[in-house]
């Protein structure tokens, strides 16, 4: 469906459309799925996966090392080359003190849109695949991989208890 501006379509409507940022319910789904696959997995397949969440960085962190590089850039060029250079420390800090402040600033929204996930978003898929590879015995032994997996997201959270 593409919005009309005036008389005219707009032409980014569609991209627009599949660029937004996912919606908590959809992220939480991601990881739902993601569950459900590695409910029939080894116990190595699932270590492996924790792994990577472990290393995955999250939302907080990127914008963190993000805002840090950029402030640091500006502050180097602001006095190797020119000083307008410190226009670019003075534009990302505030958005940092933002953050640190109220909990959001704009380019957490560009970084939602390339799917960083929140610490607690990670820690749930992390939890959810530890409940299955049996760290904490929480859920009977049940052939059913499906119904495992649902059990196991339950304990964390993604889904409410039967």
């Amino acid at each position: 469906m593409t919005q009309a501006i005036g008389n005219t379509a707009n032409p980014f409507a569609e991209e627009h459309k599949n660029a937004r940022v996912p919606t908590n319910s959809e992220v939480d789904q991601h990881t739902i799925d993601r569950v459900r696959e590695y409910a029939s997995k080894s116990a190595s397949e699932i270590t492996e996966r924790i792994g990577t969440l472990d290393r995955e960085w999250d939302v907080e962190r990127v914008l963190e090392a993000n805002a840090s590089t950029l402030a640091f850039l500006g502050l180097i060029l602001g006095l190797t080359v020119n000083s307008n250079w410190f226009w670019l420390t003075g534009i990302v800090l505030p958005f940092l003190f933002q953050h640190a402040i109220q909990g959001w600033c704009p380019p957490l929204v560009v970084l939602r849109r390339l799917g960083v996930r929140t610490r607690r978003e990670l820690d749930r898929e992390k939890y959810a695949l530890k409940v299955l590879r049996g760290d904490f015995n929480a859920i009977p032994t049940v052939a059913d991989a499906q119904t495992r997996a649902s059990q196991a997201l339950a304990s964390v959270g993604v889904l409410e208890s039967a």
